[in-house]
Protein backbone atom coordinates (compact mmCIF):
# COMPACT_ATOMS: atom_id res chain seq x y z
CA UNK A 1 0.00 0.00 0.00
CA UNK A 2 1.40 3.38 -1.04
CA UNK A 3 1.17 5.56 2.05
CA UNK A 4 2.19 8.71 0.19
CA UNK A 5 -0.70 8.26 -2.24
CA UNK A 6 -3.08 7.88 0.70
CA UNK A 7 -1.73 11.01 2.35
CA UNK A 8 -1.59 13.33 -0.63
CA UNK A 9 -5.12 12.63 -1.87
CA UNK A 10 -6.43 14.69 1.05
CA UNK A 11 -4.39 17.68 -0.10
CA UNK A 12 -5.83 18.02 -3.59
CA UNK A 13 -7.75 15.09 -5.08
CA UNK A 14 -10.13 14.79 -2.09
CA UNK A 15 -9.59 18.08 -0.33
CA UNK A 16 -12.41 18.22 2.26
CA UNK A 17 -13.38 21.83 1.52
CA UNK A 18 -12.36 22.59 -2.06
CA UNK A 19 -13.16 19.20 -3.62
CA UNK A 20 -15.66 17.40 -1.38
CA UNK A 21 -17.34 20.58 -0.05
CA UNK A 22 -17.68 19.02 3.41
CA UNK A 23 -17.53 20.76 6.81
CA UNK A 24 -18.06 24.20 5.32
CA UNK A 25 -19.44 25.63 8.58
CA UNK A 26 -16.01 26.21 10.15
CA UNK A 27 -14.72 27.51 6.82
CA UNK A 28 -17.36 30.25 7.03
CA UNK A 29 -17.35 30.88 10.75
CA UNK A 30 -13.75 30.82 11.98
CA UNK A 31 -11.62 31.83 9.00
CA UNK A 32 -11.82 35.57 9.53
CA UNK A 33 -8.23 35.38 10.83
CA UNK A 34 -5.25 33.12 10.17
CA UNK A 35 -4.91 32.37 13.90
CA UNK A 36 -8.45 31.03 14.20
CA UNK A 37 -8.20 29.10 10.94
CA UNK A 38 -4.97 27.40 11.97
CA UNK A 39 -6.32 26.54 15.40
CA UNK A 40 -9.46 24.94 14.01
CA UNK A 41 -7.53 23.14 11.28
CA UNK A 42 -5.09 21.55 13.73
CA UNK A 43 -7.93 20.53 16.05
CA UNK A 44 -9.80 18.84 13.21
CA UNK A 45 -6.60 17.11 12.06
CA UNK A 46 -6.06 15.72 15.56
CA UNK A 47 -9.67 14.55 15.85
CA UNK A 48 -9.90 12.92 12.42
CA UNK A 49 -6.56 11.12 12.88
CA UNK A 50 -7.35 9.87 16.38
CA UNK A 51 -10.84 8.84 15.30
CA UNK A 52 -9.55 6.92 12.27
CA UNK A 53 -7.06 5.06 14.45
CA UNK A 54 -9.68 4.21 17.07
CA UNK A 55 -12.27 3.07 14.54
CA UNK A 56 -9.74 0.87 12.73
CA UNK A 57 -8.93 -0.82 16.06
CA UNK A 58 -12.51 -1.45 17.23
CA UNK A 59 -14.17 -2.05 13.85
CA UNK A 60 -14.28 -5.84 14.31
CA UNK A 61 -16.03 -5.48 17.66
CA UNK A 62 -18.78 -3.10 16.53
CA UNK A 63 -22.12 -4.33 15.26
CA UNK A 64 -22.67 -2.67 11.84
CA UNK A 65 -26.21 -1.72 12.89
CA UNK A 66 -24.93 0.57 15.64
CA UNK A 67 -21.70 1.74 14.06
CA UNK A 68 -22.81 5.37 13.58
CA UNK A 69 -23.71 5.94 17.28
CA UNK A 70 -20.42 4.29 18.20
CA UNK A 71 -18.51 6.55 15.82
CA UNK A 72 -20.24 9.65 17.21
CA UNK A 73 -19.40 8.56 20.77
CA UNK A 74 -15.75 8.09 19.86
CA UNK A 75 -15.59 11.47 18.12
CA UNK A 76 -17.32 13.22 21.03
CA UNK A 77 -14.84 11.70 23.49
CA UNK A 78 -11.84 12.82 21.44
CA UNK A 79 -13.27 16.32 20.99
CA UNK A 80 -13.92 16.61 24.73
CA UNK A 81 -10.31 15.69 25.50
CA UNK A 82 -9.05 18.27 23.00
CA UNK A 83 -11.34 20.98 24.42
CA UNK A 84 -10.11 20.28 27.96
CA UNK A 85 -6.49 20.33 26.76
CA UNK A 86 -6.94 23.65 24.98
CA UNK A 87 -8.75 25.16 27.94
CA UNK A 88 -5.90 24.12 30.26
CA UNK A 89 -2.82 24.78 28.13
CA UNK A 90 -3.89 27.01 25.21
CA UNK A 91 -6.56 29.33 26.64
CA UNK A 92 -6.13 31.89 23.84
CA UNK A 93 -7.08 29.31 21.22
CA UNK A 94 -9.94 28.07 23.38
CA UNK A 95 -11.34 31.60 23.79
CA UNK A 96 -11.18 32.35 20.08
CA UNK A 97 -12.77 29.12 18.86
CA UNK A 98 -15.23 28.72 21.72
CA UNK A 99 -18.47 26.99 20.73
CA UNK A 100 -17.14 25.94 17.33
CA UNK A 101 -14.87 23.37 19.00
CA UNK A 102 -17.90 21.45 20.20
CA UNK A 103 -19.34 21.43 16.68
CA UNK A 104 -16.36 19.36 15.49
CA UNK A 105 -18.35 16.34 16.73
CA UNK A 106 -20.77 16.69 13.81
CA UNK A 107 -18.29 17.62 11.07
CA UNK A 108 -19.20 15.44 8.11
CA UNK A 109 -15.63 14.81 7.00
CA UNK A 110 -14.71 13.05 10.27
CA UNK A 111 -17.61 10.61 10.17
CA UNK A 112 -17.17 10.12 6.43
CA UNK A 113 -13.53 9.02 6.73
CA UNK A 114 -14.40 6.63 9.53
CA UNK A 115 -17.14 5.05 7.42
CA UNK A 116 -15.36 5.07 4.06
CA UNK A 117 -11.75 4.35 5.03
CA UNK A 118 -11.07 3.42 8.66
CA UNK A 119 -13.75 0.69 8.71
CA UNK A 120 -12.02 -1.04 5.78
CA UNK A 121 -8.32 -0.58 6.56
CA UNK A 122 -5.70 -1.12 9.24
CA UNK A 123 -4.34 1.27 11.84
CA UNK A 124 -1.39 2.72 9.92
CA UNK A 125 -3.24 3.42 6.64
CA UNK A 126 -6.14 4.88 8.64
CA UNK A 127 -3.79 7.16 10.59
CA UNK A 128 -2.15 8.36 7.37
CA UNK A 129 -5.55 8.93 5.77
CA UNK A 130 -6.56 11.01 8.79
CA UNK A 131 -3.36 13.03 8.65
CA UNK A 132 -3.76 13.63 4.91
CA UNK A 133 -7.39 14.70 5.12
CA UNK A 134 -6.60 16.81 8.17
CA UNK A 135 -3.67 18.45 6.39
CA UNK A 136 -5.87 19.22 3.38
CA UNK A 137 -8.52 20.70 5.66
CA UNK A 138 -5.94 22.76 7.57
CA UNK A 139 -4.30 24.12 4.41
CA UNK A 140 -7.69 25.06 2.99
CA UNK A 141 -8.65 26.83 6.22
CA UNK A 142 -5.31 28.65 6.30
CA UNK A 143 -5.69 29.85 2.73
CA UNK A 144 -9.23 31.11 3.30
CA UNK A 145 -8.21 32.77 6.56
CA UNK A 146 -5.15 34.43 5.02
CA UNK A 147 -7.10 35.84 2.07
CA UNK A 148 -9.95 37.11 4.24
CA UNK A 149 -7.73 38.66 6.91
CA UNK A 150 -5.28 40.18 4.43
CA UNK A 151 -7.86 41.84 2.19
CA UNK A 152 -10.24 42.59 5.03
CA UNK A 153 -7.79 44.20 7.48
CA UNK A 154 -4.48 44.52 5.62
CA UNK A 155 -2.79 42.36 8.26
CA UNK A 156 -1.90 38.74 8.94
CA UNK A 157 -2.02 37.13 12.39
CA UNK A 158 -3.64 40.25 13.78
CA UNK A 159 -4.13 40.29 17.54
CA UNK A 160 -1.13 38.04 18.17
CA UNK A 161 2.53 38.70 19.00
CA UNK A 162 3.40 37.73 15.40
CA UNK A 163 1.07 40.28 13.76
CA UNK A 164 2.29 41.53 10.37
CA UNK A 165 1.09 44.71 8.73
CA UNK A 166 1.15 43.78 5.03
CA UNK A 167 -0.78 46.68 3.54
CA UNK A 168 -0.29 50.33 4.65
CA UNK A 169 -1.98 51.29 7.90
CA UNK A 170 -4.23 53.60 5.89
CA UNK A 171 -5.69 50.57 4.07
CA UNK A 172 -9.43 50.27 4.61
CA UNK A 173 -10.44 46.84 3.40
CA UNK A 174 -13.94 45.83 2.33
CA UNK A 175 -16.00 44.70 5.30
CA UNK A 176 -17.41 41.79 3.29
CA UNK A 177 -14.07 39.95 3.50
CA UNK A 178 -14.29 39.48 7.26
CA UNK A 179 -17.95 38.48 7.11
CA UNK A 180 -19.40 35.12 6.04
CA UNK A 181 -20.10 36.25 2.42
CA UNK A 182 -16.38 36.86 2.01
CA UNK A 183 -15.71 33.24 2.90
CA UNK A 184 -18.33 32.16 0.33
CA UNK A 185 -16.54 34.16 -2.35
CA UNK A 186 -13.11 32.71 -1.56
CA UNK A 187 -14.40 29.14 -1.28
CA UNK A 188 -16.37 29.43 -4.51
CA UNK A 189 -13.36 30.70 -6.44
CA UNK A 190 -11.11 27.97 -5.03
CA UNK A 191 -13.64 25.22 -5.79
CA UNK A 192 -13.79 26.49 -9.37
CA UNK A 193 -9.98 26.51 -9.63
CA UNK A 194 -9.69 23.00 -8.18
CA UNK A 195 -12.31 21.74 -10.64
CA UNK A 196 -10.46 23.25 -13.60
CA UNK A 197 -7.15 21.74 -12.48
CA UNK A 198 -8.83 18.38 -11.82
CA UNK A 199 -10.40 18.32 -15.29
CA UNK A 200 -7.04 19.18 -16.86
CA UNK A 201 -5.35 16.34 -14.97
CA UNK A 202 -8.09 13.92 -16.04
CA UNK A 203 -7.62 14.89 -19.68
CA UNK A 204 -3.88 14.45 -19.36
CA UNK A 205 -4.34 11.00 -17.83
CA UNK A 206 -6.76 9.98 -20.60
CA UNK A 207 -4.36 11.22 -23.30
CA UNK A 208 -1.48 9.31 -21.71
CA UNK A 209 -3.58 6.14 -21.47
CA UNK A 210 -4.59 6.46 -25.14
CA UNK A 211 -0.97 7.01 -26.16
CA UNK A 212 0.13 3.94 -24.23
CA UNK A 213 -2.62 1.88 -25.85
CA UNK A 214 -1.51 3.00 -29.31
CA UNK A 215 2.11 2.17 -28.54
CA UNK A 216 1.14 -1.29 -27.31
CA UNK A 217 -0.94 -1.97 -30.42
CA UNK A 218 1.92 -0.86 -32.68
CA UNK A 219 4.35 -3.09 -30.80
CA UNK A 220 2.07 -6.06 -31.40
Amino acid sequence: MNYWQIFKKGIFEMNPIFRLALSLCPALAVTSTVFNALGMGLCVMAVITANNITVSIVKNFVNPKVRVPVFITIIATIVTLIILTLEAYFPAVYRELGLYLELIVVFAIILARAEVFAMKNGVIPSAIDGLGMGAGFTLAMLFIGAVRELFGTGMLLGGTSMAMQVFPTSYDGPMIMILAPGAFLVIGLMIGMFNVIGEYQDRQAEAKASQNAVQRSEAV
